[in-house]
């Protein structure tokens, strides 16, 4: 039971912080890369430019992703199989792990795809839709792991 906490710990400090990262990524990050106009004067990039960055720090993110899915569905099969079942908990892990997939292994793949095809692929309505549906992705993967972590730190106070 000792030794739990400890697995317990990292794995919610493990999902803290994924959120603390898409908060980051979402509300700092991406505003300053594609706002530099209003923080330096006479320095700006143009969206292409803007977008390729951006698209690189995702890239980068996604192999976090990839790790977060894994310790998620592997930590959650665990806590099933000792008979610690929840609905919610159910709901938002299988939520992260396919947001986090869609993310890293659909979005961000095609995304750069696309862009590696030049400024004119990203004008394209099939382009702005991809990045639509992976903002969306995102804020829900933002939502599933909030409600994930209050749900299992509740759930370890029950204990």
């Amino acid at each position: 039971m000792k030794n739990n906490i400890y697995i317990d710990f990292s794995y919610l400090l493990l999902i803290a912080a994924t959120f603390g990262a898409v908060v980051v990524l979402g509300a700092f990050v991406a505003p300053v890369i594609f706002y530099t106009y209003k923080l330096f004067n006479g320095f700006h990039l143009d969206s292409y430019s803007a977008g390729v960055i951006m698209a690189e720090i995702f890239r980068r993110f996604s192999y976090w992703l990839y790790i977060l899915a894994f310790f998620v569905l592997f930590y959650e099969m665990l806590m099933y199989k000792k008979g610690q079942r929840d609905a919610l908990v159910f709901g938002s892990s299988v939520t992260v792990v396919f947001s986090a997939l869609m993310f890293s292994a659909v979005y961000s793949p095609k995304i750069v795809g696309m862009q590696i095809l030049g400024p004119e692929a990203t004008q394209s309505d099939t382009f702005k839709n991809i990045h639509l549906a992976s903002e969306l992705d995102f804020k829900i993967l933002a939502i599933a792991l909030l409600i994930l972590f209050v749900r299992r730190l509740m759930l370890l106070r029950i204990k």
